[in-house]
């Protein structure tokens, strides 16, 4: 869940005030219509990426949503129309959120039973804060580079795409696991409310 947050807010945070208005001079109204259309993406991906998982596996498609990410790189962070550069956007977010269309399905498969209410929220928070320093982290690496923040976002979003995929791949799946079976005191609980 680090590198899943590194990933959402390395291709988020700085990316409309800092990579749109201050590298590339983008009004208010500009840098508002490619966030836009990165949210499109987003959605478009989460949707596309959570459904592939029912069908080919949780891991497999994170995997591929990750590795989507490396080719739009070039696109999001170094492109130098608005064009391309909405195309970057869509392209990265569809990455990024297709991921992330995958994660509360996997999380709760890979939980264990006795502990399924918290686990999810509480491995996504922890992420969450030892995530916290990417926007601190982006800025030091841009201001290193004469304020290249697409360069910083690249920096952070290629690295963590590759952590996603690799841990991906190395990890395991319980994907069709029956959530009220997979614990026998569960199972008995159940029962007993039937009963009743």
């Amino acid at each position: 869940m680090t590198a899943f947050n590194f990933f959402s807010h390395g291709s988020q945070d700085a990316y409309p005030n800092l990579f749109l208005k201050v590298q590339h001079g983008f009004d208010t109204q500009s840098a508002s219509l490619m966030t836009a259309v990165a949210n499109i993406g987003a959605i478009c991906g989460g949707l596309f990426f959570g459904t592939l998982s029912e069908k080919f596996g949780r891991r497999r498609a994170i995997v591929l949503a990750a590795l989507i990410a490396l080719p739009a790189l070039p696109f999001w962070a170094f492109g130098s129309t608005p064009l391309i550069l909405a195309a970057g956007a869509f392209a990265m977010q569809f990455s990024v959120q297709g991921a992330w269309g995958v994660i509360p399905a996997h999380l709760n498969e890979l939980s264990p039973p006795e502990i399924r209410a918290t686990f999810p929220g509480f491995v996504y928070q922890l992420g969450n804060l030892l995530a916290a320093v990417n926007l601190n982290l982006q800025v030091a690496i841009a201001e290193a580079h004469g304020n290249d923040y697409g360069m910083a976002m690249a920096s952070v979003v290629g690295t963590v795409a590759v952590v996603i995929a690799v841990m991906a791949v190395i990890g395991r799946e319980q994907r069709g696991i029956s959530m009220s079976a997979a614990h026998p005191a569960i199972a008995q609980l159940g029962a007993l409310g039937r009963r009743s």
